[in-house]
């Protein structure tokens, strides 16, 4: 594991999801000389949509906003994960990238040296189980936020006794056959909102057992300004960037009024799901007990889940599980549920950067001790950029804004013939108030809240917060200043 002369990369970027290809892009495109790699231990490019295979798997973000500034979207805005896998291989075929990514390449650990001013990886082939390593003058995290080897599922009493199959819809089995089935799907977030339509017609009957109700936004999944622009002959670039637009000013409107007007926006979302379904019982299945976008609000397209109610194919039942039986489930209303296959749609297992094991000058990093910069640097952590999206936008906005500026900070380096920067606190700054990385009252969704204490905290000023704010990131971004007294160059 410890080759005297690893193979050395200008860059290193951890992961080929959506962001690790539009990294590789940027860095191609901005920084042409560099020498750079992407590695992933799946067997290709695509992250989220090549983990998830579970029937109907669909973005829950527009494609104008999701995609890429630089290529523009042409689809429906609610895309397939094989739309979305085209669209990234697109990237990579036309720009020339598939030499610079490495697939089956698992990272287990990563150490900086001070003497060398480099981070060495030490990563395992999934495939033949070789182990090498890798050394860089730069770590770009583009790894994600979960555990793409296992999803999230509480520990249920009497498990082991159930006789059917219980499956995550993040290891979905192939070939798993619904056929006929009664299926009971546990969840009413994103997940549950693709998956329950996708597999209603050909299930006997499907349940949609929640513990509390999500908020849903039904509408037809077309973007009507984008289809008037092209009946005016407008250039496909110009179309991608003022829909982008559109939609960036119709969300941070939106947002906004969450926050000013909750109980208004909290009708009008409600009033929505009624008009699709007149004679179903609102409260307590569709009536949320929390302030809109407090979590994840689901997009309905051409509003496929109320058309599954409305036919008898799909039932919502709101409660809470006792236990497991050899048939179903029992709930603690002393209803019951039977059942051949549950599936388990109860989210994420958080991870801090890769699960990978960090370590400085030998000695262990624990993200949780350094504050956050903007989100993306960490105090006392050198020559390493880590790339989190927005939890109410498209993560890719974020990915965009992040990629310039590890491009720009490259070339500052460069410049000023530095081999390592970190950030700092000012010492103006040392009492600074720090918090967690996500305030529970402002966005609490179950998989934030049983990882947060792992990670970085947060400062009581923007610079040292993962704002969550596009709008003022991408002004503040391009402005950052390189040579701050928060950025130590050596």
């Amino acid at each position: 594991m410890h080759a005297p002369n690893p193979e050395h990369f200008d860059v290193i970027i951890v992961g080929a999801g959506i962001c690790g290809v539009g990294g590789a892009y940027h860095l191609r495109t901005q920084l042409p000389g560099l020498r750079f790699v992407v590695l992933d231990s799946q067997d290709s490019f695509g992250g989220t949509w090549r983990t998830h295979r579970y029937p109907g798997i669909r973005s829950d973000s527009d494609l104008h906003t999701y995609g890429y500034r630089f290529k523009p979207w042409r689809g429906a805005p609610i895309a397939t994960a094989a739309e979305i896998l085209k669209y990234m291989g697109e990237v990579i075929d036309e720009n020339g990238l598939a030499s610079h990514f490495r697939y089956r390449h698992q990272i287990v650990s990563a150490q900086w040296s001070s003497a060398t001013n480099r981070w060495t990886l030490d990563v395992r082939r999934t495939d033949t189980g070789e182990q090498r390593q890798l050394s860089t003058s730069f770590l770009w995290m583009c790894q994600g936020y979960y555990r793409h080897s296992e999803g999230y599922t509480p520990p249920w009493r009497g498990m082991a006794e159930f006789q059917g199959t219980i499956v995550h819809p993040q290891r979905w089995p192939e070939g798993l056959d619904y056929t006929g089935k009664r299926v009971v799907v546990i969840g009413s977030g994103s997940t549950a909102t693709t998956l329950v339509p996708a597999i209603a017609d050909a299930a006997a009957h499907v349940t949609m057992l929640q513990r509390s109700a999500s908020y849903y936004v039904p509408g037809r999944n077309v973007q009507e300004l984008a289809v008037t622009l092209r009946q005016l002959e407008i250039d496909e670039s110009w179309i991608h960037e003022i829909v982008r637009r559109k939609i960036l000013l119709d969300q941070s409107v939106f947002l906004a009024r969450t926050f000013t007007e909750p109980e208004a926006v909290r009708t009008e979302l409600l009033a929505n799901v009624r008009n699709h379904l007149p004679d179903v019982e609102m409260e307590p299945h569709f009536t949320p007990t929390y302030r809109p976008w407090q979590q994840r609000v689901c997009f309905v397209p051409d509003g496929d889940l109320f058309a599954g109610i409305r036919a008898g194919k799909v039932s919502v039942v709101t409660d809470q599980i006792e236990r497991f039986t050899t048939t179903g489930l029992d709930l603690t209303s002393g209803a019951k549920l039977d059942a051949d296959i549950i599936v388990t749609a109860t989210g994420f297992q958080l991870n801090v950067l890769g699960d990978i094991e960090f370590s400085i000058d030998g000695q262990p990093l624990r993200f949780n001790d350094t504050v956050t910069y903007r989100g993306m640097m960490f105090t006392g952590v050198p020559n390493l950029v880590w790339i989190y999206g927005y939890f109410r936008q498209a993560w890719t906005l974020r990915a965009d804004l992040v990629a310039d500026f590890v491009c720009r900070l490259l070339r500052h380096m460069q410049r000023r013939g530095a081999h390592k920067v970190e950030v700092a606190l000012r010492p103006t700054e040392a009492g600074m108030s720090l918090g967690p990385w996500v305030d529970a009252g402002n966005f609490n969704p179950g998989y934030l809240q049983r990882a947060v204490h792992l990670w970085p905290k947060s400062g009581d000023t923007p610079e040292w917060q993962h704002t969550q704010d596009y709008a003022a990131d991408q002004k503040s971004f391009p402005a950052i200043d390189l040579d701050d007294a928060v950025f130590v160059y050596r």
